[in-house]
């Protein structure tokens, strides 16, 4: 992609966009010819977590190792400090009363930002130890709110504090009732990004501890919800060979964009999966890609964290709403 690379982000593009690969015909129809990539902004060092606030038309995300949380205004298209210290937040999400759910690595924590901005604490710790350090997070209709647990906030000093492991990597549920966590699943390395599919019968979650070194796929996995509280049937949706998943929205046609990064100039990016887990389309970045949401008046709007910088696309679908 070297004519991506040599791109200057500040200069239009001539449609249609060069830095979109169609691979299969399904993948045409949800690309505008008319819409290009869109650099919103740079200055991060590591962008995370970013979740749509329709109703202030407003993108919040995190710049982890700056222990800050951004935000950028559609109107004005202004950024600014939406928190910091920001307890060197990752994953973000809304949930049913438009809330803001937060994953911090600093405090090992999982919390949830009440309307008049008071933080609280819903998670720490499980049975008696400290969680390792949350990183996604999404919420079912239920209210229950499940997010992943790999540890990256203490595996070094820079996107937290460097500490031992207390529990194993895992997935867990909040019951929205009681608060109480119950572990979903704990047979991934590292579980990250997580999303349901459509009609919340499938969660996804990636794997990026993962690696073909250790003959384990850089992979998303499939899961059966059971009872809107359990996972079963644990599959490989699909395998990222050597780039890696990190975190993934799901549309209203049930595929999955999923965030690339680690892989090099030539899959940095988004790609992009069909609901059979065939590989359908491709968006291109000059800089790994590390999550992303749907947003915008239509929720038809695609915003990815992307390394250093935060980018847009107009796309010809919509992501799930409040995913």
């Amino acid at each position: 992609m070297d004519r991506l690379l040599d791109r200057s982000w500040d200069q239009p593009v001539r449609y249609p966009e060069p830095a979109i690969e169609i691979i299969d015909s399904r993948f045409q129809q949800y690309i505008l010819g008319s819409a290009a990539i869109e650099r919103l902004w740079t200055g991060g060092r590591w962008t995370e977590g970013p979740v749509w606030f329709g109703d202030a038309r407003t993108l919040i995300w995190s710049d982890i190792p700056n222990d800050r949380m951004l935000q950028w205004h559609e109107e004005t298209e202004a950024v600014s400090i939406y928190r910091h210290p920001a307890s060197n937040a990752n994953g973000n999400t809304r949930d049913r009363q438009g809330r803001l759910i937060t994953c911090e690595h600093g405090t090992r924590r999982v919390t949830r930002t009440e309307i008049d901005g008071t933080v609280t604490v819903l998670i720490d710790g499980f049975e008696g130890n400290r969680l390792n350090a949350p990183n996604d997070v999404v919420v079912h209709p239920d209210g229950g709110i499940w997010f992943t647990d790999p540890g990256y906030g203490i595996h070094w000093n820079y996107e937290g504090h460097k500490a031992p492991f207390e529990l194993p990597t895992r997935t867990y549920r909040l019951d929205p009732e009681t608060g109480a966590a119950t572990v979903v699943d704990e047979t991934l390395e590292k579980p990250n990004g997580l999303a349901f599919s459509p009609d919340f019968s499938v969660l996804y979650i990636a794997d990026t501890g993962a690696s073909h070194v250790r003959g384990h796929p850089r992979a998303i996995h499939a899961f059966d919800v059971v009872d809107d509280t359990q996972l079963t049937n644990a599959r490989q949706f699909c395998d990222l060979a050597t780039a890696s998943p990190d975190g993934f929205r799901v549309d209203i046609d049930g595929n999955v964009w999923a965030a690339a990064g680690w892989g090099g100039p030539e899959q940095d990016g988004v790609w992009v999966y069909a609901p059979d887990g065939d590989k359908i389309g491709a968006i291109y970045l000059p800089e790994g890609a590390s999550n992303l949401c749907f947003g915008g008046v239509k929720r038809n709007r695609l915003f990815i964290t992307a390394s250093q910088s935060v980018y847009s696309l107009y796309v010809e679908t919509q992501g799930m709403p409040y995913a």
